[in-house]
């Protein structure tokens, strides 16, 4: 597959190409072919000069000098993804389009947006107000000489356009939207239900204030969460990580002097801020970052909940699973990094 990137000064470009990069696209700009004629020329490398040169060019060889250049790279090292920036003149298109595996992108943002972002770089020449930044553009904007720069032309050959206006998290959601729309190799793997509640119930886990061991429970009926817990000291109480249970900062053994332990536990943190709002949980499932201990296996079955999902085994996992088999709750283990 073969990206094309096309799009005003500031729009994103290059960050769209950054983000196809860490998708394993292999990286090429039409503006290198420019670059390799200035050096051999002995020629800065400026902006001005990239135009310039790159008009001389397409003059001297035609439209699609620089899309053949860069097309004749890619050529000699097939089998890859490739993204490729600085379309800028249809020819480039067209010369690209003679490959069926090509699709161009055109990455846009309103001219306010992108006169910011090019403040925020603060290079030397570049303009001091909008409407100089938006004269520039123009300029390049329509040319009725084939061979020069005519971006709007460009712009319209584009088979998707992705607006660059919010955050970043936003931009990549769309990218990944579009190369999903390209080709089922990027259609995102949707995770099942289990893998689903129980990431959920090992962040719900960090809020844990336990010195111990951070445990988590989520509560699920009909595929929505109705409850979630954490262990900790009782609603009210100091928490366990400043002193509030002598047990746990004691660090007692695992699984003894438990009576000793002043934290509830996270399905039983659980089921009680299920009762506290006044939220059935009966024909249930609990999804716990570890099996369950005896007493909260006892509260399981008398609330009514029908399965446990478990993701780590807990010390006390025999008669746990004798008492919950005993009363007809299902158990089974799924286990997530």
């Amino acid at each position: 597959m073969i990206i094309g990137l096309t799009g005003e000064n500031c729009a994103g470009k290059g960050t769209a190409a950054e983000y196809l990069m860490k998708r394993s696209f292999y990286y090429y700009s039409l503006s290198d072919a420019i670059r390799e004629e200035l050096v051999q020329a002995g020629e800065e490398i400026t902006r001005e000069g990239l135009i310039r040169k790159g008009n001389e060019l397409r003059e001297k060889f035609g439209a699609g000098v620089l899309a053949e250049r860069i097309l004749a790279k890619i050529k000699k090292d097939e089998g890859k993804n490739y993204v490729v920036d600085s379309f800028r003149n249809p020819g480039e298109v067209e010369a690209f389009r003679e490959r069926k595996d090509f699709f161009l992108l055109y990455v846009t943002a309103s001219a306010k947006v992108r006169f910011e972002r090019m403040k925020g770089r603060k290079r030397e020449g570049d303009p001091n107000t909008l409407e100089a930044f938006l004269k520039i553009e123009e300029a390049e904007a329509k040319n009725e000489e084939k061979t020069k720069q005519n971006t709007h032309a460009t712009y319209a050959m584009a088979e998707k356009k992705v607006q660059n206006e919010a955050d970043l998290k936003g931009f990549y959601l769309a990218l990944d939207g579009v190369l999903a729309g390209i080709s089922k190799e990027f259609v995102p793997d949707r995770p099942s239900w289990d893998e689903y509640f129980m990431r959920i119930a090992k962040m719900v886990a960090s809020r844990s204030n336990c010195i111990k061991r951070k445990v988590a429970a989520v509560i699920v009926k009909d595929k929505r969460i109705v409850s979630t817990g954490y262990n900790g000291t009782p609603r009210g109480c100091k928490n366990c990580n400043e002193g509030g249970c002598p047990r746990c900062n004691n660090f007692s053994e695992s699984a003894k002097n438990l009576d000793e332990c002043l934290c509830s536990h996270a399905e039983e943190n659980a089921i009680a801020q299920a009762a506290y709002h006044g939220i059935a949980v009966k024909e249930s499932t609990i999804y716990v970052t570890f099996s369950p201990c005896l007493t909260c296996a006892r509260m399981i079955i008398n609330s009514g909940i029908k399965e446990v999902v478990y993701n780590a085994d807990y010390p006390m996992t025999e008669a746990t699973t004798a008492l919950l088999k005993q009363a007809g709750v299902m158990m089974r283990q799924y286990k997530v990094e």
